[in-house]
């Protein structure tokens, strides 16, 4: 009886219990927040391991530590100041410390181009003058969709001396340039069209490396329009065309004197270039310079015809330069010997021609070897008898990178000049060059 009494209470129990489905749809739930829960889990632990590897752990070998500093770096970089116009500023530029010596052919001058005719006192000492300093810019679309961005930098090499009272800054470059894409203008000062490319060097920053020897590179006011075309998949053509206004006061005597200061002038420069992956390019561009200088009553021309290059066919490889010929070349930082005004009152445009060759073999992204050398040859029968007939220079640096901002180089270089008359002088420099960028 009891029994019956208690399986009649069990059996009134199960029927009267709720259903079953609503706890099964908690126990899902739960389940799921579990598997949520353990996939938070995995990610946070995914983070806290990159956030470990970018505080570069202590096994991390030196390469991987100035890795992790150089994105540190560029992410810093990325910080930009505002202008009054809200356009975004970078400050941008480089201190520059040489310690130098320069052997009697110096004639006491800190930078030399040529060796001097008559020696004089060696030079050495430690100069901050080339030091660069300056501001890059862009802003949103302006006209026609275009995108405005430019530059301006400076220096300080007109100083005489270190410490002089008041050491003047001196305007390098400056541009503001409009980009559509496949066009561009820029209105600026900025290195002649025909001559884009520099040796590598630190030893010669307040004026272009290869000055009097086959570098054509003073800066100067411009206005450049450039048009790019796809010639194929990796090939490109660029067509740059430039108004220019060059700067007479580099003759010398009586014919400065009587000379025009500014005169406008015409460039253009076409290169095609071609990619063969992602290292490795070739780059090939024919250029060319007319204007025409009046000096004494008289107009006289100056032009020039150049052929760059650059190419690295290999990783291990950079091979880049420039070819030239032409007349009355003084005004692109060319030895001042453009024109010669000859006793009987002749006068007349010196032909020349030079140019300029590097090999740099990066042995890695933070070691590179620079080989280059140049030469400007005047054509003897238009000069004085006491003119340079030519002028040679060559060079060696070993650059290397201490630090994601910090950068060493040893350089020696030689001038050889061969006046017409005495004859042949010779000029030795080295450098050691510390460079901080910012």
């Amino acid at each position: 009886m009891i029994r019956a009494f208690w399986l009649l209470l069990f059996s009134w129990a199960l029927w009267a219990a709720p259903p079953q489905a609503p706890v099964d749809r908690i126990l899902e739930r739960l389940d799921r927040l579990e598997r949520e829960n353990d996939s938070l889990r995995r990610e946070l632990h995914e983070l806290r391991t990159q956030v470990v590897n970018l505080r570069t752990p202590e096994n991390a070998t030196a390469e991987e530590r100035l890795d992790v500093m150089e994105r540190r770096v560029e992410e810093q970089a990325q910080a930009k100041v505002e202008a009054s116009q809200r356009f975004p500023l970078k400050i941008s530029g480089m201190l520059v410390a040489n310690l130098y010596k320069n052997s009697p052919a110096a004639a006491g001058v800190d930078h030399p181009t040529t060796a001097a005719r008559v020696p004089g006192r060696s030079t050495a000492g430690l100069t901050f003058r080339q030091s660069v300093i300056g501001l890059e810019y862009h802003g949103a679309q302006t006209l026609w969709g275009g995108h405005v961005k430019g530059s301006v930098f400076t220096d300080f090499f007109e100083g005489n001396i270190e410490n002089t009272l008041y050491a003047p800054m001196r305007l390098r470059t400056a541009t503001v340039e409009i980009d559509w894409g496949s066009r561009s203008l820029m209105v600026g000062q900025e290195k002649p069209l025909f001559s884009q490319r520099d040796p590598t060097s630190f030893s010669f920053i307040g004026v272009s490396p290869l000055t009097s020897a086959g570098n054509l590179w003073r800066w100067q006011p411009q206005i450049r329009f450039e048009q790019r075309l796809a010639l194929g998949p990796q090939t490109q053509l660029r067509a740059q065309a430039a108004l220019l206004q060059t700067n007479e006061d580099s003759s010398t005597g009586d014919v400065r004197i009587a000379q025009e200061r500014r005169r406008p002038g015409l460039e253009g420069r076409f290169e095609v270039a071609h990619k063969f992956d992602e290292n490795r390019r070739i780059a090939i561009a024919p250029g060319f310079h007319v204007s025409t200088t009046h000096a004494l009553g008289r107009q006289l021309p100056s032009r020039v015809w150049s052929l760059d290059w650059f190419a690295n066919p290999w990783a291990m490889l950079e091979l880049s330069g420039l070819f030239w010929s032409g007349e009355n070349v003084h005004h692109f930082g060319a030895l001042r010997q453009g024109l010669t005004l000859f006793p009987d009152g002749r006068l007349t445009t010196v032909k020349s021609k030079g140019g300029w060759a590097q090999a740099a073999v990066p042995f890695t992204n933070r070691v590179s070897l620079n080989l280059f050398g140049g030469i400007h040859d005047d054509r003897n029968r238009d000069l004085l008898p006491t003119a340079i007939g030519a002028n040679h220079t060559g060079g060696v640096n070993l650059m290397m990178r201490i630090a994601p901002n910090l950068l060493l180089s040893v350089e020696a270089l030689q001038t050889r000049t061969r006046f017409l008359t005495p004859g042949p002088r010779k000029n030795n420099r080295y450098d050691l060059s510390v460079v901080y960028l910012f």
